[in-house]
């Protein structure tokens, strides 16, 4: 992924910095561990990586928006969004046992100086989890911006190597959402997570499901809607434009503005600091 890079906390500073130099609406941090295990202790920790780098990052720049990764893929030393369990000679995501795990982890970030915190594992209840958790801990002021309809993409995979997170075993289409499903389980994921208070809800990748994101807009008039525009998307036009097949500004802004025409209010995105350079 041309431009990003594994980050300690203090290259992270000037890394924000410029963030907010360039007036970007907020950074999302993801977190990599020196060391991970069975049910991603780091996560919780209120000295893991991402409370270090929170606070490293709140220094340098204190008024730009601080959100946080809120799942279990980067710290398990199996990959994947939770604590597995066997069950019918299955091994799978133990959804329940995860729940309060991520209430653990985004308490530690929200003290730590995360402005908003993102769960993305698409864990059953996982809204209403840290919501709960949040608010008993004096700390519903914290928004959460929910990865409501997160499909189980071929899109992800640049982010998954840079962020050294790839399921060692399985995959992960038993908790995200299949590809084929009609419109409808978006809408319902969407509805299940602003009934537990989520403030934001997110369609993930943007691209090909540039139809869920208008359906989602026209569907919940007023309610924040983000889009992932993915490491697959991105990385897909850089390869192209250094071989010179494509304008990869041109592309890029094209591919942006149809997600914006779609409905997005929101987009995160690997070119933030170029469009914020170009405009």
């Amino acid at each position: 992924m041309p431009g990003n890079f594994q980050l300690s906390p203090d290259l992270l500073a000037e890394e924000v910095r410029q963030a907010a130099e360039l007036g970007l609406g907020g950074v999302i941090l993801f977190g990599i561990p020196d060391t991970k295990d069975g049910v991603g202790s780091d996560a919780m920790s209120g000295f893991g990586i991402i409370p270090q780098a929170l606070r490293a990052a709140k220094e340098a720049a204190p008024e730009l928006l601080l959100v946080t990764d809120v799942c279990f893929c980067e710290y398990t030393d199996h990959g994947h969004c939770g604590v597995v369990a066997e069950a019918g000679g299955r091994v799978d995501v133990d959804n329940d046992a995860t729940l309060k795990m991520l209430g653990q982890q985004a308490v530690a970030h929200a003290r730590a100086g995360a402005d908003m915190v993102a769960p993305s594992g698409m864990m059953d209840g996982m809204v209403g989890a840290i919501r709960g958790r949040l608010d008993a801990d004096g700390l519903s002021h914290v928004p959460v911006m929910s990865y409501a309809a997160k499909y189980a993409s071929a899109s992800y995979g640049p982010l998954r190597e840079a962020a050294e997170c790839s399921p060692q075993f399985g995959d992960r289409r038993s908790y995200q959402m299949d590809p084929a499903a009609a419109a409808g389980q978006a809408i319902r994921e969407v509805e299940l997570d602003l009934a537990e208070g989520a403030d934001i809800v997110m369609v993930k990748p943007a691209l090909p499901y540039l139809d869920i994101i208008r359906q989602l807009h026209d569907h919940f008039p007023g309610v924040p809607l983000a889009a992932y525009n993915v490491s697959g998307e991105f990385s897909m036009v850089e390869a192209a434009a250094a071989r010179g097949w494509v304008d990869r500004k041109a592309v890029a802004l094209e591919w942006l503005l149809s997600i914006r025409r779609a409905g997005a209010s929101i987009i995160l995105t690997y070119w933030a600091k170029d469009v914020a350079r170009w405009m």
